[in-house]
């Protein structure tokens, strides 16, 4: 009955956390979504983002991969459901209240192949020792990535957790205006051993780079 409803009538739920202010879960059409006031964070526009990220690289290839910024899981159930990848993920999500409402709300908890980090992703980037054949870095705070992410750090942290040959998905921002200088600095923070292709308005608003690394 809910499920129908749900297409008449929507229906929050609002949860508080401490790092991304009000968190809201909302069962419309017949799903639920993650929201928080200004953004989608899992389960709408932002899963079709990521899927259209996945769909440019060539997960037969991947064994292990890496997760900056977990939200809800809905990345991870896309992985799971439509790719059918089934391989190692390492999720990492700074946001104990998000890593609550994936497991409580969305079915998404640690497994065998699926382990779930309560961490910050900067301080995980600079001391993992772990490689991965593919790194996908959502770290949003509601509509924004914080600039400590675009940073030289950062970027060299990341590159050096990614086998040679291995690709990037970088959602880098909302609506971004095209002078921003965010694709350039980015592009030259991870150095020349990285492609970038730059993917501007997918799904009609964020900007998403995706680069494989050139050394085999």
């Amino acid at each position: 009955m809910k499920k129908i409803l749900s297409y008449i009538w929507p229906t929050t739920r609002r949860f508080s956390s401490e790092i991304n202010g009000t968190l809201e879960v909302t069962f419309v059409n017949g799903k639920k979504v993650l929201d928080t006031e200004n953004a989608n964070y899992s389960y709408g526009s932002l899963q079709k983002i990521l899927e259209f990220g996945i769909l440019k690289v060539d997960l037969k290839k991947v064994d292990n991969l890496l997760l900056l910024g977990m939200g809800g899981g809905s990345v991870i159930k896309s992985l799971r459901e439509k790719f059918e990848y089934h391989k190692n993920i390492v999720a990492v999500e700074i946001d104990p209240q998000i890593i609550n409402l994936a497991q409580e709300e969305f079915g998404v908890s640690a497994s065998e192949n699926l382990q779930i980090i309560e961490g910050d992703a900067f301080q995980f980037a600079k001391t993992s020792k772990e490689k991965f054949q593919l790194i996908i870095i959502d770290l949003f705070i509601d509509t924004n990535v914080p600039p400590i992410f675009y940073g030289v750090e950062f970027c060299k942290n990341v590159s050096k957790l990614l086998q040679k040959g291995g690709y990037l998905i970088f959602n880098v921002g909302v609506n971004l205006n095209k002078n921003s200088g965010i694709i350039k600095t980015i592009s030259e923070n991870f150095g020349y051993d990285f492609a970038f292709q730059n993917f501007e308005k997918v799904n009609g608003t964020n900007t998403l780079l995706i680069a494989k690394n050139r050394h085999f």
